[in-house]
């Protein structure tokens, strides 16, 4: 959601962005122009992005390389408990090709390059491609994901990584969902600018390192197996989801189209099994382009006259490229997940809870989720390693006798009970605490949003069984071996995919 900068940066993302340029240099969260300076030796580079992004057993990957390099090496690993190196070339021949000034919006369009042709002896999972050049010092990195050749054969677990949260924040070509001359669209035929600055911008929002990697270490450590897919296939192949006992969202799920949504809506009506380890989760609705290789988001410049959304106004309205819970599109995700960023916000984030405890407080011990966790009443769980933070999904409550209970009145699922909360609110300095309100109770109403708000652990059924975290950092508790985060982790996969 967030549109600005951490908050002691003074400067928002969007403010940042605009402020790309080819001399850049990184500061802070972003890429801020660089001053103007004489001509230099040329710093070495490889850049490379990987198509397609999502592929199984005898399928290839284009590798298409950009590089200074006379020649270079590539590497395959799969990347999970451990780092198992599946492939590789020597001495590929370096070619350099200009960055088109619509990349960011309709990718680079380089040629092929590499193609690395998948093994029937590959696992499903996470696919780090590791370019290096010895001589310049210097090295490239892109990734791909490889599904099951047989669906479910082999584990009823699957989880679909963040994808599209990738690409919204991939700056490469000077713009993202957050700014920038093509602001409204993004490819994924990009390099993913997060290898280039693992500390910029584009890195501290999205991508495999936050999050799914430090579950996913932790799932296969601790001897689960996992399917893996990319957030397209929610939308390409709904016929995988069958398949599968559970399907699990980790970390920062921000991105979701309207068929991901009804496709996995279907899964659970069906008596299929959610965890949403993740905060933030379907927030902002996308509509996918040109085959899934871009992906497009107008937010609240939906009705500008000139360049807004062509759906708008339309009997199409309902895929209006806003907030889920916008009132013109009236799906709010708390009917998927339970709960919404626009019921929670942010905890030690910006300006708001500051001094949290970073954790949850326990409201139903008895529940199964915390079966041999030995929680009580009112304890405190994840406080260790601050597993609430950042972005935070709650949902509308009152609280009887102590308990809180959900209003229902914002989508959320009559048979939702609300687990565990910590406090959490929306923020004056990205303007979330108006933009919700202007989505909920529509532009010019003047109405106030109630404040503040919760991060909610919760749980409903509704054919199947869904639970949610509420909130972006739950795999720092487990990377951190919080036992009762461990405990609870296990408790949801193990019941809800059996």
């Amino acid at each position: 959601m967030t549109d600005e900068s951490h908050p002691q940066d003074g400067v928002s993302r969007r403010d940042l962005l605009q402020g790309l340029s080819a001399v850049g240099v990184a500061s802070g969260l972003g890429v801020l122009s660089a001053p103007a300076a004489a001509a230099g030796p040329e710093e070495p580079f490889i850049e490379c992005y990987a198509d397609p992004l999502s592929v199984t057993s005898g399928d290839n990957v284009g590798l298409h390389v950009s590089t200074s390099a006379p020649t270079y090496s590539v590497e395959v690993a799969r990347l999970g408990a451990k780092r198992e190196v599946v492939w590789g070339k020597q001495n590929v021949r370096g070619v350099r090709h200009s960055v088109p000034e619509n990349a960011s919006t309709h990718g680079c369009a380089w040629p092929v390059a590499v193609e690395v042709p998948v093994s029937k002896a590959w696992h499903s999972g996470y696919y780090s491609v590791t370019l290096r050049d010895p001589d310049q010092g210097t090295s490239g990195e892109a990734f791909f994901v490889v599904r099951p050749a047989h669906p479910g054969r082999d584990t009823n677990i699957l989880i679909q990584l963040c994808t599209n949260t990738y690409a919204a924040y991939n700056t490469y070509g000077d713009s993202s969902f957050y700014g920038g001359p093509g602001h409204t669209r993004v490819s994924f035929d990009r390099p993913y600018q997060g290898f280039r600055e693992p500390e910029g911008f584009t890195a501290s929002y999205s991508g495999w390192r936050n999050w799914e990697q430090p579950f996913v270490a932790w799932a296969e450590q601790a001897g689960y197996q996992l399917d893996y897919a990319v957030n397209l296939d929610l939308e390409v192949r709904p016929e995988m989801l069958s398949q599968y006992g559970l399907v699990l969202s980790v970390g920062h799920d921000e991105y979701w189209s309207w068929p991901m949504r009804e496709n996995l809506e279907v899964f659970i009506e069906r008596g299929g099994n959610v965890a949403f380890f993740s905060g933030n989760t379907a927030f902002w609705q996308v509509r996918s382009e040109n085959a899934g290789h871009a992906l497009v988001c107008w937010k609240e410049s939906y009705d500008d006259p000139d360049h807004g959304d062509p759906v708008y106004d339309t009997e199409h309205q309902k895929l209006l490229s806003t907030m889920f819970c916008d009132r013109l599109v009236g799906l709010p995700e708390n009917h998927l997940t339970g709960v919404s960023f626009a019921w929670g916000g942010y905890h030690r984030f910006f300006e708001q809870v500051n001094d949290g405890d970073g954790a949850y407080t326990i409201h139903r011990p008895d529940h199964w989720i915390f079966q041999n966790t030995g929680l009580k009443r009112g304890d405190l769980l994840g406080k260790q390693d601050q597993v609430v933070g950042y972005e935070c999904d709650g949902c509308e409550l009152v609280w009887k006798q102590g308990l809180p209970i959900p209003t229902y009145r914002d989508g959320t699922p009559a048979s939702f009970e609300i687990l565990g909360t910590a406090p959490a609110g929306l923020s004056v300095r990205d303007r979330s605490i108006d933009r919700v309100a202007d989505a909920l109770y529509g532009r010019g109403s003047g109405k106030k949003h109630p404040q503040p708000g919760h991060a909610v652990l919760g749980s409903y059924t509704r054919g199947g069984t869904v639970v949610t975290t509420g909130c972006t950092e739950w795999p720092k508790g487990l990377h951190g071996g919080d036992k009762a985060v461990d405990r609870i982790t296990r408790n949801i996969l193990d019941r809800l995919s059996s």
